[in-house]
């Protein structure tokens, strides 16, 4: 009986893996067909706008069947909060993204993403909703890895160094190739710049997202009404930047491979695959894979668009890498000190319960005539 009990647990654990390894290879494919998509010519403005579009069409029918009895009524204040969500974490989150992918690379893209939870302890730490205690080896972890997080992305910036290997660029179409020595250089300091914009409005989003889950805990209703307002928002910059009609126009197959992928797959599957693999594993869990996502994308990028691997991106993408798993560790050990500290005043209560009962009883004997 034991032996096929070990067999569940182990199948379930194998599932739980591939599962965290199918959501990594996913995304590591968005930061791929983003890049093809910006390559082919797609506008900046149209792709999120479609991606969200496909995203809201998917979404908004589960949200409302199978929310009807959890989801809270709306409120003008609700609304607003939603809209500021939105904000941050659709227009922001995805416009800074697509700009930085457009003059950087996607292997240095999913790099830059490794210090979001370095970025998120930080302004959770600023607004309080943190703790940190440096008095002990986790806060002191989550320090170290949150300056070795920064430092990296700081290094990607500014260092761009040697390439690692040689791979013929002849006919690559990237806007990072179209030019040459100084203007090349500040492209791709401007990508990287972009990406840090990315990394804070999505930490950003996680951390403001918190309180408005408590109040609004209809998780496939939040993520609907934000996809809404960011829709909405990225209509309003379209009707300023992209008036052209022939850039909303779907030209090929290629086109619509790139948007069914982003809009379906990166915005649709990957949320409900993502759910399932932290409801059976945990955020840490599935966190401490990140770094595979981007040893994927790098591996993708040289063979499907022939990108570079240069020096400094690697320097970086390591100091991010080890403060990630820095910042993950500390953040486990506490979780594990606070259940301690709330077992022992758990069986301090029971211990001061149990002598309190047996005065009480000493009491009614001595009582007793």
């Amino acid at each position: 009986m034991e032996p096929a009990r070990s067999r569940i647990c182990v199948s379930g654990k194998m599932k739980l893996i591939i599962a965290v390894l199918v959501l990594q290879l996913c995304f590591a494919g968005f930061h791929i067909v983003s890049r093809v998509a910006l390559n082919i010519g797609v506008s900046k403005v149209v792709y999120p706008i479609y991606r969200n579009l496909l995203a809201l069409i998917l979404l908004a029918p589960m949200a409302y069947f199978y929310e009807k009895k959890e989801r809270p009524p709306l409120t003008f204040s609700l609304l607003v909060q939603f809209f500021l969500l939105a904000l941050v974490g659709i227009t922001a989150n995805q416009g800074f993204y697509i700009l930085g992918l457009y003059y950087a690379t996607p292997a240095f893209a999913s790099a830059m993403q490794n210090s979001v939870p370095a970025i998120t302890f930080i302004m959770a730490s600023v607004l309080r909703l943190e703790k940190v205690n440096i008095s002990r080896r986790d806060g002191l972890a989550k320090v170290i890895g949150t300056i070795a997080s920064v430092g990296g992305a700081t290094v990607i910036t500014l260092y761009k160094g040697a390439p690692l290997f040689y791979h013929d660029t002849s006919n690559k179409v990237n806007i990072d190739y179209m030019h040459s020595g100084s203007t090349k250089m500040l492209n791709w300091t401007w990508g990287c710049i972009y990406l840090i914009g990315h990394c804070l409005s999505w930490a950003g989003w996680m951390v403001f997202q918190a309180p408005i889950v408590k109040k609004y805990p209809a998780k496939l209703s939040l993520t609907s009404f934000t996809c809404f307002f960011g829709l909405i928002q990225f209509m309003v910059i379209a009707a300023f930047f992209e008036r052209d009609p022939e850039k909303w126009i779907i030209k090929s197959g290629e086109e619509v491979f790139t948007i069914l992928y982003a809009g379906i797959i990166s915005s649709g599957i990957v949320l409900w695959l993502q759910t399932w693999c932290i409801q059976k594993g945990g955020p840490v869990f599935v966190a401490v894979f990140q770094p595979v996502q981007t040893v994927l994308v790098a591996i993708m990028a040289f063979a499907i668009l022939h990108d570079q691997l240069y020096l400094g991106g690697l320097l970086g993408a390591i100091l991010i890498m080890i403060g990630l798993y820095l910042v993950l560790w500390g953040k486990t050990e506490e979780q594990k000190v606070v259940a301690k500290q709330v077992d022992n005043e758990d069986l301090l209560t029971r211990h001061l319960l149990d002598d309190n009962i047996k005065n009480q009883e000493n009491t009614n004997v001595s009582d007793i005539p």
